[in-house]
């Protein structure tokens, strides 16, 4: 669940570690599947993304986040941290973020992406 402090959301961190862990792929935000889920009546999904309408559809959540990725990091205040700067996560929300994902976004989702004007970076 985000926690608001004023007008800023904080993504909540994972609930439990282990293979419930995921990551979204464009911002690479780490939660459990349950919490990319189950938080529609707490407005969440995904906190930097919010347009692919991940809550409450989990073939959206298993299509827009993987279990293929490597490390965290926790951002507490993106927009003075030198590791939030270092992975391009200023603009994010405070969070838990994998270090790197590799993964592929099906072609209706890199659409939602495309006509929004995201980039976002294909696996090495």
């Amino acid at each position: 669940m985000a926690a608001d402090e004023g007008d800023a959301v904080v993504a909540q961190p994972p609930t439990e570690l282990g293979k419930t862990l995921r990551c979204c792929v464009p911002c690479r935000l780490v939660k459990t599947f349950e919490q990319f889920y189950e938080q529609a009546s707490r407005r969440l999904g995904c906190e930097n993304c919010p347009y692919l309408d991940m809550e409450n559809d989990r073939e959206r959540v298993y299509d827009c986040t993987t279990s293929d990725f490597k490390g965290m990091v926790s951002v507490v205040d993106p927009k003075t941290s030198w590791c939030a700067k270092w992975l391009h996560l200023r603009k994010f929300v405070p969070g838990c973020y994998a270090l790197s994902v590799q993964a592929e976004l099906p072609n209706h989702i890199e659409d939602i992406l495309e006509n929004r004007g995201i980039k976002w970076r294909l696996p090495d």
